[in-house]
Order: structure tokens, then C-alpha cells, then sequence
């Protein structure tokens, strides 16, 4: 039986027939198909932070962008500053309610050498109030000042960022392949994915690792003695040095979702489906849209 049948027959007057037309187009939603409010889920905003020394970032960011709205129903917003230096800063971050548009955001910046208080706070703002984060590459090494080299204190003056993304890092070696390892292969983020080795890439140390991060990841990376090391002792042999390259971080008092990762120096790397895929997870379970089975 057509379910429209059993609704009154639209033989009245006018406004009585604008009545029938509201309840038909009613019938019709009711009927409609089951994926019918899927298809009306606005995208994810994300925005896209990026620039400063040492990487190809105007290449990197169309990379990024392309990937992630090709794997996720997502609008990548970019802010670029094409500025080589450590001290690159950006205009999104001079407001206060900077992060207001957005739905999580992307730091890709490399900007150790901006330090001043009020600009660094207004960006950890956000991310305390709830908005989630995903950190790649540099951006483990930005914003940092003091005795950054050795392991911060929670709560000290210069300990903000780390604490944000939740490992401390100060450096790395020099750039070989690194041999990535799933730490956490039934977590949603690294469900199905398969452990791989990248082309040259650098391997961020690990200074320390907070409480509440949760290591997804570990990278191997067999380094060759540098020159320093060969000067001071000719028959130096190759080492393989191991880190945290990937994972997650519940970050102050509302415990706001943080993914990051210290791959992506090389086009290649941020080319990859692999490193892609892996980000786009990222994206989606910090905000709350990857469910157990990492669909």
C-alpha cells in the first residue's frame, strides 16, 4: 500500500490544500532513504596551519589538503606564510577566539624561535578550552625556550607546548629511512594499517613522554656516525636509534583529543597514502568521528 494513500485526500480549500501539501512533503522525508541525513553531515573545518624554516611547506600544504579531503568528508582551510625562518609567526593566531571557526586544527608550522608569552598562550588557549589538535613534523620543535634540552616539569613556565602535545622533543638525526612500527595495532587510528619504512626522513628524539600520552607508534633508524662523531673515533659504527613517532594526548582540564607525529620532513613522505591515511584517522578520532572499527 502506498503510505500516502492513507493521508486525506487534498480536495479542499486553499489553505487546506497548503495543510495537505506540508503533510505529503512529511511523508516523503519519513520515506525517504535510511542515508539521507548522512549525506546532509556538514564536512569537517580543519585548518591547516603552515610555514617557517626547513621544509617545503607551499608544496606540503596542497599535499595535505588534497589527501585529507580526498580520504574525509572535510574542508581544509589554509593559512601559509611563506617566511623560511624560525621566527615565522601567523595572523590567525594574534586574535583570541583565533580557533572559533574551526572543528580541530593542523600545526605544521616550524617556529622555535617565537617565544613571546601572549602569542604561544592564546594558541594553547584554544586547545585547553576543547578544540582538538593534530601536531606534525616541526611543529614538535616550535615555541620553545629555556632549558628546553632537558626534560620540562608539568606546569613550568616554559613547559605549555610539550605539555600540549605530550612528548618532549629537541632534535634529531640525520635523515636515513625509518622502519615504522604499529605499537597499538587495534587502536581506530592504526586499525588495518600496516607497518612500513619511509624514504629519508628524520627521527625526533624523545626527551620525555607525558602521562597521559599514548604511544601508537615507535620508528627504528639505523644512523651513520657523523663527521663529529668519525673525527673523534675513526672505526665509529652505524647505531639504530629508536623513538615515539607516533601518538596520542588528552590535554589539560577537558581532556581535548591531541594526534601528532614527527614524520613528514620529505614531499614523499607527505605525499604518501600511507603517512595520508594515517593522518586522516588522526583527524577524525581526535574529533570524535572514527569509531572502533576505524570506519
Amino acid at each position: 500500500m502506498n503510505p500516502l494513500q492513507s493521508l486525506p485526500a487534498c480536495r479542499f480549500s486553499l489553505s487546506r490544500r497548503a495543510v495537505c501539501t506540508f503533510l505529503c512533503g512529511v511523508a516523503l522525508l519519513a520515506f525517504a532513504p535510511a542515508d539521507h541525513a548522512q549525506a546532509q553531515d556538514k564536512p569537517l573545518k580543519v585548518l591547516l596551519v603552515a610555514g617557517g624554516c626547513c621544509h617545503d611547506y607551499a608544496t606540503q600544504t596542497q599535499l595535505l589538503k588534497k589527501g585529507i579531503e580526498k580520504r574525509i568528508n572535510a574542508v581544509v582551510t589554509i593559512e601559509f606564510n611563506p617566511s623560511k625562518t624560525t621566527s615565522t609567526r601567523f595572523e590567525v593566531y594574534e586574535s583570541d577566539d583565533w580557533a572559533a571557526d574551526y572543528d580541530v586544527i593542523v600545526h605544521d608550522e616550524c617556529s622555535a624561535s617565537v617565544t613571546e608569552r601572549p602569542y604561544v598562550d592564546r594558541i594553547l588557549a584554544a586547545h585547553r578550552a576543547g578544540v582538538p589538535a593534530v601536531n606534525l613534523h616541526c611543529a614538535m620543535h616550535s615555541y620553545r625556550w629555556g632549558d628546553f634540552r632537558n626534560p620540562v616539569e608539568i606546569g613550568a613556565e616554559n613547559a605549555g607546548w610539550y605539555e600540549m602535545i605530550g612528548v618532549q622533543s629537541t632534535g634529531h638525526g640525520p635523515q636515513s629511512p625509518i622502519d615504522v612500527h604499529y605499537t597499538q595495532p587495534d587502536h581506530p587510528i592504526t586499525k588495518g594499517l600496516s607497518n612500513w619504512t619511509t624514504i629519508n626522513e628524520e627521527l625526533y628524539n624523545n626527551v620525555r613522554v607525558f602521562g597521559n600520552t599514548d604511544v601508537l607508534a615507535s620508528g627504528d633508524q639505523v644512523q651513520s656516525p657523523r663527521k663529529k662523531e668519525l673525527k673523534q673515533n675513526p672505526n665509529a659504527k652505524p647505531r639504530t636509534a629508536q623513538a615515539v613517532v607516533v601518538w596520542t594526548n588528552l590535554y589539560g582540564p577537558n581532556q581535548t583529543k591531541i594526534f601528532s607525529t614527527t614524520l613528514g620532513h620529505n614531499n614523499d613522505t607527505v605525499g604518501d597514502d600511507r603517512y595520508l591515511d594515517l593522518i586522516s584517522r588522526g583527524l577524525l578520532w581526535a574529533t570524535d568521528n572514527l569509531k572502533s572499527d576505524a570506519k
